[in-house]
């Protein structure tokens, strides 16, 4: 059974992560227009995160998210062991997603990201956007309604997408992931530990605001 998980998070981490960078990829073949290469990247993301979430979650649990299986072991609702080994395997996972993205169009399989993002703007964003996907997830799962994490979780990224400067990458497996491509979707390496920093305050910070706003249902 564990097996399985472990294969829906890879998977699960790997598609999002190749929507991501194939979407960006075809946004820019197609269009100089930033606003609509957004656009796409967007709508392609929510899409393949919605579907992620539905169809994986009963196997594993669909966290596909560090910051998500970190605050799920402080909750105790993982064991120390099995949010490492997700994290890893999610890790591992968005590094094939970016790879695959690249092989769809034939591009070199790693082309390290020259884009550098950095400065107080993208540090805050980065802290919004994963306090928001933390409290919505975990706001939910308190109410007794994580069922609806498929359709709620996607409507936090789309919209944190388009209204944080950082454009919400909220994930610290798809950010080392991104950081494989050198297209729209990229990030400089070097700029990965700031985010990294920066979403696992907000995962904190979202998981305070979830509690403090919603008791967890007594089962």
């Amino acid at each position: 059974m564990r097996l399985r998980a472990y294969l829906a998070e890879f998977l699960g981490t790997g598609l999002i992560t190749a929507t991501v960078v194939g979407s960006g990829i075809m946004a820019q073949t197609l269009t100089r227009d930033v606003l609509l290469q957004l656009f796409v990247n967007t709508f392609a993301t929510v899409m393949a995160l919605a579907l992620a979430i539905w169809l994986l979650a009963p196997v594993s649990g669909a966290y596909f998210n560090p910051a998500v299986v970190f605050i799920a072991f402080l909750r105790k609702k993982e064991s120390l062991v099995t949010a490492v080994t997700f994290s890893v395997i999610q890790i591992v996972g968005a590094a094939g997603g970016a790879i695959l993205a690249h092989a769809l169009f034939s591009r070199a399989l790693i082309d390290p990201s020259t884009h550098v993002r950095d400065g107080s703007a993208l540090f805050i964003s980065e802290i919004v956007a994963t306090a928001g996907l933390i409290a919505t997830i975990f706001i939910a799962s308190n109410q007794g309604r994580g069922e609806h994490a498929f359709w709620l979780v996607p409507l936090w990224i789309g919209s944190a997408y388009v209204f944080t400067s950082s454009t919400s990458f909220a994930n610290p497996a798809i950010t080392l992931g991104r950081s494989l491509t050198d297209s729209f979707s990229g990030i400089a390496i070097a700029s990965v530990p700031l985010f990294i920093a920066a979403q696992f305050i907000g995962a904190l910070l979202g998981h305070v605001i979830a509690n403090l706003l919603v008791k967890p249902v007594q089962k």
